[in-house]
């Protein structure tokens, strides 16, 4: 029957797809929104080298030669300072709290030392668990500095001063080891692709095996269906988290500083914004296919906004902000800052309260979009 090739066949078997393809919106629009996507965060917010990079001054004494060498370190555009005037306590908690990646240090006798030609010390201290962020701001140290305190000096009567001496101190991981930033980071993107994944395919998984109208005729209100449908994941997510913790701490060796109860609070919040996120993509995909396309439509901006592979600082101020409406950028922030600077829950409030917001945004919405007809 028809064993020649007919053309006419082919293309009504074209046309027959091509409609098909424009019925189902959400794969037509990962299509075409999927490369774009990938377009534009490769091309204008990924950045490997970054600049602009803030940092906090405590400096007793600001004479000259002080102002001399913070001008230097912002000619050469990895410096931003943004708290010029910080005491050592408040200095301590920025770069705690992840709101600065330099604290310059300079000691109030610098510039009487410059002055007397004897050997004088700057302190730059730099948080490095990111080693990729803080390697190009360290390189340009001593060049910078030499030139710019000898040029300052020769403009006294006390002729040319000697370098100073740039000690650097890498806070948090001072042999620049790279899993202690990638470990404890591959704990939020597991959970996220997983956690998301799994419980959004569960509501599109009833539709489809035509179970629905029995889940529907139950005598049970929209939030009590919802937490049937999450409260399994989070099992799930516990094994998970038991199993990366104790690989990072007995295989990679990872310190863990802080508190194992801060860790486990943020793992919480994190996880139950990832179920009630997938939940709330349930209600959006019609089939489980359209479920997990979704899922990577998330996952991917996620991944690379939020400071896991690319350095946050490095993005233009754009990509910032977009990266900020991402449940991992908090949690990267807060599992670092308790795993390797120790950080207690007031100096992290700031992520506890983003991820608890997630949480009550996210439920609201999946509330509000679950249907209680099959229309």
């Amino acid at each position: 029957m028809g064993g020649l090739f007919s053309l006419t066949r082919l293309r009504a078997l074209l046309a027959k797809e091509t409609i098909q393809m424009r019925r189902d919106r959400v794969t037509f629009a990962m299509m075409i929104g999927v490369p774009l996507l990938q377009l534009m965060l490769f091309g204008f917010a990924i950045n490997t080298d970054p600049k602009e990079l803030p940092a906090a001054l405590v400096a007793p004494t600001q004479d000259r030669f002080t102002r001399a060498m913070v001008s230097a370190l912002e000619l050469t555009g990895y410096y931003r300072f943004i708290a010029p005037d910080a005491t050592a306590p408040e200095a301590e908690d920025m770069i705690t709290r992840g709101d600065v990646a330099f604290v310059v240090t300079v000691p109030s006798d610098f510039g009487r030392r410059i002055e007397r030609g004897d050997n004088a010390a700057i302190l730059i201290e730099a948080d490095a668990t990111d080693p990729a962020v803080a390697s190009g701001a360290i390189s340009t140290l001593s060049t910078v500095a030499g030139l710019a305190l000898r040029r300052e000096a020769g403009m006294a009567a006390t002729g040319t001063a000697p370098a100073p001496e740039i000690v650097v101190h890498r806070r948090y991981n001072p042999e620049g080891i790279t899993q202690y930033n990638i470990v404890p980071g591959l704990l939020g993107v597991i959970l996220q692709l997983t956690m998301v994944m799994m419980t959004a395919m569960a509501l599109t998984r009833e539709t489809e095996r035509g179970t629905m109208e029995n889940l529907l005729s139950m005598p049970a209100t929209p939030f009590e269906i919802m937490l049937g449908k999450i409260l399994p994941y989070l099992a799930v997510g516990a094994v998970q988290v038991v199993v990366v913790l104790v690989s990072a701490r007995f295989v990679f060796a990872v310190p863990f500083v802080g508190g194992l109860h801060v860790v486990l609070a943020g793992i919480f919040i994190f996880v139950l914004a990832l179920v009630i996120l997938g939940y709330l993509i349930s209600t959006i995909a019609r089939t489980q296919m359209q479920a997990m396309q979704l899922t990577f439509f998330f996952f991917l901006p996620s991944l690379m906004l939020s400071g896991f592979m690319f350095p946050f600082r490095g993005m233009p101020q754009w990509a910032q902000y977009l990266g900020e409406i991402f449940p991992l950028t908090h949690f990267l922030r807060l599992i670092r800052a308790v795993m390797l600077k120790g950080a207690e829950v007031g100096t992290i409030a700031g992520p506890f309260l983003a991820l608890t917001l997630f949480v009550l945004g996210f439920s609201l919405l999946a509330q509000l979009r679950f249907r209680r007809t099959l229309d």
